[in-house]
């Protein structure tokens, strides 16, 4: 199992969530997102975020890379802007069916606040379809591997149980891990209240982890299977919330949105929130993922001939900014950018900030129902030198592509654990 060494550099929304009513015991909430005034523009490394998406899945960063992604630090002198216990005040009290979603820049994470333990202890945790297991930063860990993160105690905690001899360990492709021990307790988030929920404190976590003092720890929204305790693996927050009556349904909705307000739903789909119907695939979770094939795909303008019918299998990851994709599909992309080019510099595709004339790009879901990415998403961020990082980056070395929330933020996704399938649909793209 691989999970995200996140280095979130600044917030950029926040959201509430909102259980809403329901006339059974069963509940149904939603996490919403509005702009956070607080956000500091201009902090996104595309070299960064590519390095994250490989270390996640277990690819190796080069010694090039890390020079490309201090290189992009020293052009830009990155500003962070750390979350304070201010932002919780204004946010508002997670109590109360609330909780604060900090996306980094360029909707690059979508963070949410959730509670454990009673009386609760509030943190700061990534929502992450890509993995399953739901840790944080504890007590257990030296001093010098804390840098301003919540710490979970569970000490304080009158409803947390130590679930002896069961562990934890997450191996990355750079050769450092994250691991610790299990305990169960109660988890709140968006007013949901889940009693027994698997909980896995670090003891050690690597170095990027320590780096970002943004980010307590992580909610994973994959499949039961990924998950990385030992020696049974266990439901994630999601599955148990299910299991237990607390959720209606078997599935949840994402509503990403660039640059503006959007929404996750448990339980229920608005239908609002999208134009036309929702086109299901069947999902291969044989791994764990959120893994599918699309049929065929297009650069700009769908051509009478209709789309290139090479496939694309991949996962739906939400803890993954980019959109990761075949080389051949990269390089058909890049090849309608008269300035783009590969950069050993940067360590992936790049072209002059300002080009005119980037194309779409639209994947299908089925024979006849398609996606577009409009060509605003497609502009990463700027290297500071002059040149653009390209949204699409290559896939190669990982043995599947990444529908990242550069693709799902252009839809309306619906995540059907219970029918082991992903619903598709367009909707109406806001300004960027």
């Amino acid at each position: 199992m691989k999970i995200t060494a996140s280095l979130l550099a600044a917030a950029g929304l926040l959201a509430t969530a909102t259980a809403l009513p329901s006339t059974s015991p069963t509940k149904k909430f939603s996490l919403d997102q509005v702009r956070n005034p607080k956000y500091v523009p201009g902090n996104r490394n595309g070299p960064l975020e590519l390095a994250r998406i490989y270390v996640k899945y277990g690819q190796n960063i080069s010694e090039n890379h890390h020079d490309a992604i201090n290189r992009v630090r020293s052009y830009k002198s990155l500003i962070r802007t750390p979350m304070t216990d201010d932002d919780d005040h204004e946010a508002g009290n997670p109590d109360a069916d609330s909780a604060t979603t900090y996306p980094q820049g360029g909707d690059a994470e979508w963070i949410i606040t959730a509670s454990i333990g009673n009386p609760p202890q509030v943190f700061h945790m990534d929502i992450d379809t890509g993995s399953s297991d739901l840790w944080v930063f504890s007590t257990l860990l030296p001093k010098e591997e804390i840098n301003g993160q919540r710490i979970y105690n569970p000490n304080i905690s009158s409803t947390a149980a130590e679930m002896k001899g069961y562990t934890w360990d997450c191996e990355y492709g750079d050769g450092s891990h994250s691991s610790g021990v299990v305990f169960q307790d109660t988890v709140d988030i968006g007013g949901v209240t889940v009693k027994g929920q698997a909980v896995e404190l670090a003891s050690i976590v690597s170095a990027q982890f320590t780096k970002d003092s943004n980010l307590d720890g992580l909610v994973g929204l994959g499949f039961g299977k990924l998950n990385s305790i030992q020696p049974t693996t266990q439901k994630t927050f999601f599955e148990t919330a299910v299991a237990g009556g607390w959720v209606d349904g078997g599935y949840f909705t994402a509503d990403l949105k660039h640059n503006t307000s959007g929404k996750y739903n448990f339980g229920w789909i608005d239908d609002q929130a999208y134009t036309g119907n929702i086109t299901y695939v069947p999902v291969d979770n044989t791994d764990g993922y959120w893994m599918w094939t699309s049929p065929g795909w297009s650069v700009g303008p769908i051509p009478k001939t209709g789309l290139n019918k090479t496939a694309i299998r991949g996962i739906t990851d939400t803890g993954t900014t980019l959109l990761l994709l075949p080389d051949v599909v990269v390089e058909t992309f890049y090849a309608r950018i008269k300035s783009s080019q590969w950069s050993d510099e940067f360590e992936g595709y790049v072209f002059d900030c300002g080009t005119k004339g980037i194309p779409d790009f639209t994947f299908a879901v089925d024979a006849a129902h398609f996606i577009t990415v409009p060509a605003e998403y497609l502009d990463y961020a700027e290297n500071g030198d002059g040149t653009c990082f390209g949204a699409i980056q290559s896939s190669a070395g990982l043995g599947f592509a990444i529908f990242g929330d550069i693709a799902i933020k252009s839809a309306f996704v619906v995540f059907d654990e219970a029918g082991v399938r992903l619903g598709w649909a367009p909707k109406k793209l806001g300004p960027p």
